[in-house]
């Protein structure tokens, strides 16, 4: 993985598929992770870089191990 940037734009894209795929609006998983929906957004685009209890506050909302999430975004950086 070459930075910072490209590990919060992986993890953005992770988020937004599992929130998808769980049929969740950017609004419901930010009332259930306890953020602003312009958070989730900003995340899922990578301009923003969750802190670790955020990340498992995501991965609580979603019903999904933040262990997993991460071994997702390591494989689409291979």
């Amino acid at each position: 993985m070459k930075d910072e940037r490209d590990f919060a734009t992986l993890f953005g894209q992770v988020l937004r598929r599992h929130r998808t795929e769980k049929g969740l609006s950017q609004e419901k998983l930010a009332e259930l992770a306890d953020l602003h929906p312009t958070y989730i957004g900003l995340v899922e685009r990578g301009l923003r870089n969750p802190s670790l209890n955020v990340a498992a506050s995501l991965a609580a909302a979603l019903k999904e191990d933040l262990s997993l999430l991460i071994v997702e975004v390591e494989q689409l950086s291979n």
